[in-house]
């Protein structure tokens, strides 16, 4: 069958695939431990364990040749949290969805630098057990920010790893807020007092850092990694923070639309 192929189609087979032609899916699922401080229900801090998932989708772009990468992230956590008494607990779960650009630049042939900006939406809430008028905050919120990332690929003993560091730092957007002293059913009348505000980080200094690790066993790729998600703010005379320090393992795949036999595991993300 081989000889009935035209030689110009069997040299375009064994061409490599373009890279914008990869696509990188990443799930992976953590245990760590939670800090909430939210004046609102409780003028305490929280603390206790929380468990999380991420999924992330890597794609490298047809843009400025093939120099932009996009980036989105699904994202969760559900804590449950104690006082230092012992006494009173809160539940919170938060659900985040980031969707960012980045450009791409490799230094000393194997270290790959991308910086770009992500937009990062939130939605979730935090319950406490022992109020009886306000027991829940909702937390809801959008915002644009920086985003940068390196990785670099290495071997021991021929074995391939990976490894990647990435930090995020937003800068401006919004949030909902009650103020001071306003109940739930206040505005539920229909009494709004300024509950979308403005952020910047003034107002809510927050940051992301993700370290990963990706190495090969039995032919598949996993990711090991620790997750620092830091959320605060402080508007309408109500202070809230969410610090969040996860441990997470799970599994790489890399998906092409032209099949091709190539090993599970590459030396880069994409």
């Amino acid at each position: 069958m081989l000889c009935l192929i035209p030689p110009h189609a069997q040299a375009r087979q064994d061409m490599p695939l373009p890279e914008s032609r990869h696509t990188t899916h990443a799930t992976l699922f953590g245990i760590g431990r939670s800090s909430i401080y939210e004046t609102y229900l409780s003028p305490s801090t929280y603390t206790g364990p929380h468990l999380s998932f991420l999924h992330e989708t890597l794609r490298k772009t047809h843009w400025k040749g093939g120099r932009v990468t996009t980036q989105g992230v699904f994202d969760g956590f559900f804590s449950y949290a104690s006082n230092r008494a012992g006494n009173s607990n809160e539940m919170a779960g938060m659900l985040n969805y980031t969707h960012g650009w980045h450009y791409n630049w490799t230094v000393a042939g194997k270290l790959r630098l991308m910086a770009g900006a992500e937009a990062h939406a939130a939605l979730g809430a935090i319950y406490h057990n022992r109020n009886s008028n306000n027991p829940v905050q909702a937390k809801a919120g959008i915002d644009i920010g920086a985003t940068f990332m390196a990785i670099y690929p290495f071997h021991i003993k021929k074995v391939p790893f990976t490894a990647r560091y990435q930090a995020s730092l937003p800068l401006l957007g919004g949030m909902f807020s009650p103020q001071y002293g306003q109940s739930y059913y206040e505005m539920s009348l229909g009494n709004y007092d300024h509950n979308i505000c403005f952020t910047h980080p003034g107002n809510a200094p927050s940051m992301r850092h993700f370290l990963t690790l990706d190495f090969p066993v039995a032919g598949l790729t996993f990711r090991a990694g620790y997750l620092c998600d830091i959320r605060q703010s402080r508007v309408n005379g109500l202070q809230s923070h969410i610090w969040n320090h996860s441990f997470m393992i799970g599994y790489v795949k890399h998906f092409s639309f032209v099949k091709r036999k190539e090993p599970q595991h590459r030396p880069f993300i994409l």
